[in-house]
């Protein structure tokens, strides 16, 4: 093999699997960093890119989910954007006490066991994306750069237009059209 082939080798990828377009995110910061009256936003992603939440019983199911999940875990959902492949969703801790680590990951795990007995064919990517955001942070730009996501994909002209954008616990429009610092 000539050198040129051993470069070319090493080059091409190990895998013929598709590109994800949400990357996994290895967490650096301590759990403790998730509890508390804080805010996240998370970005979960369906393994092979499936475009399970075009299916509107697969997001009611998981609206479902995650208004107990959010209950459970003293949260408010400010905005969730289920996009047809991945989902968007921003927790509030409403008291000391909250995890939004938990709240996550208990989430995943109850929409994981509802897939498995509802759509075998569809599960999700091992990890997601997380923001903590910070004191000095806009929320509101937060959610409005969320809601934002369907008419920047052309599912919609507006966001009140697109039937899997919501929030559990605050009034998504309010919200949306505040600036809102901790």
């Amino acid at each position: 093999m000539t050198n040129d082939e051993t470069n070319e080798r090493r080059l091409k990828p190990a895998t013929t699997e598709p590109e994800h377009r949400c990357r996994e995110k290895h967490h650096r910061l301590p759990r403790e960093h998730y509890r508390g009256q804080i805010t996240v936003a998370f970005t979960l992603c369906i393994a092979g890119n499936q475009p399970l939440f075009r299916d509107a019983e697969v997001v009611a199911a998981f609206i479902t989910l995650l208004r107990i999940v959010s209950e459970k875990h003293r949260c408010l959902v400010p905005i969730y954007c289920f996009m047809t492949d991945h989902l968007h969703v921003m927790f509030q801790g409403t008291a000391d006490t909250s995890d939004l680590w938990q709240a996550i990951v208990e989430f995943k795990q109850r929409t994981g066991f509802w897939l498995g007995q509802h759509r075998h064919e569809a599960r999700w990517q091992k990890d997601f994306y997380d923001h903590i955001i910070r004191k000095d942070e806009d929320l509101g730009a937060q959610a409005r750069y969320i809601a934002g996501n369907p008419m920047r994909k052309g599912l919609a002209r507006d966001w009140r237009d697109y039937p899997h954008t919501g929030a559990i616990g605050i009034d998504l429009e309010t919200f949306l059209n505040s600036t809102i610092t901790l």
